[in-house]
């Protein structure tokens, strides 16, 4: 991989700061928001260039430097009092505003836009109708970006982010907590480390489409992922509570060909079975 240039990762997160790892080893300069001046530190002393500032006040969002290219990977926080929309969509436009010039722009959206609960296929050509105020906000924020970029922006709506210290419902698995799940429903992920180098290539493929979704292409049920990640970690066999309120996993299939179709790579972590025995 070769790329450089001048990057800016909004959200330097799980995901972002994997990205911005990626394009510093590529000799690119990256910059970085945070709200914190501890992070700020922090994300200096992995050699970017930090910016304070939050996308959420107009008043406390700097100006910011020209570059080749955004990434927007924000995760919300509920203790700072914005909504989803405040971050999402206002936050998003605003370092749209910011930014001086017309740079290419990737934006983490998520597969929960889908409120799929029949165990179907989806992909970018399925309706979406979310369910839930997360999905709505962030298919709003898509729309924007596409209206504000054109062909520049891509959406990129992830399956479940996994990977090292990420590792879902382990502590409910370890201390025998059921999981509130359909067993028989479907699970789609797709391994940190192959996600960032996905928004690597994608950033620098020069047809990118406006929307991609994002797996590892290989759907499990819930039972069998359970039941390996517990084997593999010294846990109790998993048990399921399917009458409790799920916050999330809605039940569906994801379908990433359309991706690996246009953008070439081979995923270190083509399985989530291999992905977890990696880790662990």
């Amino acid at each position: 991989m070769s790329e450089s240039g001048v990057k800016l990762v909004v959200g330097c997160g799980y995901l972002g700061l994997r990205v911005a790892r990626l394009w510093r080893n590529a000799g690119a300069r990256v910059y970085a928001v945070t709200r914190s001046a501890e992070r700020a530190r922090s994300l200096a002393a992995e050699g970017l260039d930090p910016i304070i500032g939050d996308v959420t006040a107009p008043a406390a969002l700097p100006d910011l430097p020209a570059i080749d290219t955004l990434f927007w990977a924000v995760g919300f926080d509920r203790a700072s009092g914005a909504s989803y929309r405040d971050v999402h969509v206002a936050g998003l436009g605003r370092v749209l505003d910011a930014i001086p010039g017309a740079p290419r722009v990737v934006f983490a959206s998520s597969t929960g836009v889908w409120g799929t609960e029949d165990g179907s296929v989806v992909d970018e050509t399925t309706p979406a109708h979310p369910t839930r105020e997360a999905g709505r906000v962030l298919l709003e924020a898509e729309a924007m970006l596409h209206t504000r970029t054109g062909d520049r922006g891509t959406a990129l709506r992830f399956a479940g982010l996994y990977g090292p210290d990420r590792l879902p419902r382990l502590d409910d698995l370890k201390a025998g907590r059921p999981i509130a799940a359909d067993p028989d429903s479907w699970l789609n992920l797709v391994h940190v480390d192959d996600a960032a180098r996905i928004v690597v290539a994608v950033a620098a493929a020069p047809h990118a489409r406006q929307l991609y979704v994002v797996s590892d292409g290989h759907p499990v049920r819930r039972r069998d992922w359970y039941a390996h990640l517990a084997a593999r970690t010294g846990s109790p066999p998993p048990t399921f509570d399917t009458a409790a309120e799920r916050t999330r996993g809605a039940d569906k299939r994801v379908d990433p060909s359309l991706l690996f179709r246009d953008i070439p790579l081979t995923l270190a972590y083509p399985d989530s079975f291999r992905g977890i025995d990696a880790i662990v």
